[in-house]
């Protein structure tokens, strides 16, 4: 009966989504479906798209690389941009040449605006301006990012009060929009129509049952990371002239914390522990999102068996 689900998963347009907050275990539940069914893996990651970020990000190790095909993993330099318009293109792309192979597509991370832009499409809003960018960088100067922030409220209450008052992009391009259009980002995006995803997609969300025990993860991770050598990662990023902490890049959870404290502003204790803190919001922003989704399959990210019933329901749904 399994090699006949087999055979059907490969034949569907289905495609397994792995989804879930950080330190679930999404990248072992997709290994052990790709085990039992020839596959291939899609990063739904906005950190792992970078090269040399690699004990940060918590990528797939090189045994994990090698043992099945990985894509949009260290494609970009960490001085470049990645957009979530590329992402759904080569997304899309990539999905219709797996399935060409004969193997099933594997959407894994915990990036929730690419799973957004899969699942609603992309938001019809203006393209970027240089000139206002630059005046809104002159202005981030002037008063900095906090008092943006508090221009934005002044303006579009609802998306002010998503941003976090230090994310300089989303509050640049919030007021960006606000300048192009007249608009407030949340009227433009509350007028969007739904659009059908590229294709079929079975969302399976890896989620704890106690939200301390995930914690606790997360520290243990954090503290993996350190051993490992994140700092030395950090440091020797930083000794780029291309590189700032205002960056994409840097902005990952983690980093920036790292870059603060070998700037000297932070102690390593207190480094870590807002590393830790960061992480955690993260995760609690993941599962908010994740809540929004009806249709996810709840599996308890926590139970042992729980790669098994991520493989148990990628069958079943071959089956259907």
């Amino acid at each position: 009966m399994i090699n006949n689900a087999i055979q059907n998963v490969q034949s569907q347009t289905k495609v397994i989504a792995i989804m879930g907050p950080t330190a679930s275990g999404k990248t072992a539940a997709a290994l052990e479906i790709a085990r039992h069914i020839p596959a291939e893996i899609i990063s739904v990651d906005s950190a792992l798209v970078y090269r040399e970020m690699d004990i940060g990000t918590a990528k797939p190790n090189a045994a994990e690389l090698a043992a099945v095909p990985h894509h949009l993993i260290n494609i970009i330099d960490p001085s470049e941009a990645y957009s979530v318009a590329q992402f759904l293109l080569d997304t899309e792309r990539l999905v219709r040449e797996i399935q060409a192979r004969g193997k099933l597509p594997i959407l894994v991370g915990g990036t929730m605006m690419y799973f957004k832009a899969l699942l609603n499409g992309l938001d019809d809003l203006p393209g970027a301006v240089p000139a206002i960018r630059a005046e809104l960088d002159a202005e981030a100067m002037r008063i900095g990012v906090p008092g943006l922030h508090a221009r934005l409220y002044a303006l579009d209450p609802i998306t002010a009060a998503r941003l976090q008052p230090n994310d300089s992009q989303r509050i640049q391009r919030a007021l960006e929009i606000i300048t192009i259009t007249g608009q407030p980002m949340s009227a433009l995006l509350a007028q969007k129509t739904k659009t059908e995803p590229a294709f079929k997609m079975l969302s399976l969300s890896l989620e704890p049952s106690d939200r301390s025990v995930l914690h606790q993860r997360i520290a243990s991770r954090f503290d993996t990371m350190l051993e490992q050598g994140f700092l030395e990662e950090v440091r020797t990023l930083r000794q780029r002239s291309d590189l700032h902490p205002d960056l994409p890049s840097m902005r990952c959870v983690g980093y920036r914390q790292a870059w603060e404290y070998l700037d000297g502003t932070c102690s390593y204790e207190e480094m870590r522990e807002l590393g830790i803190i960061a992480t955690r919001q993260l995760a609690k922003r993941q599962l908010t999102w994740l809540r929004s989704i009806p249709e996810r399959i709840v599996i308890d990210c926590l139970a042992p068996s729980a790669s098994a019933e991520i493989l148990r329901h990628a069958l079943q749904n071959a089956e259907s």
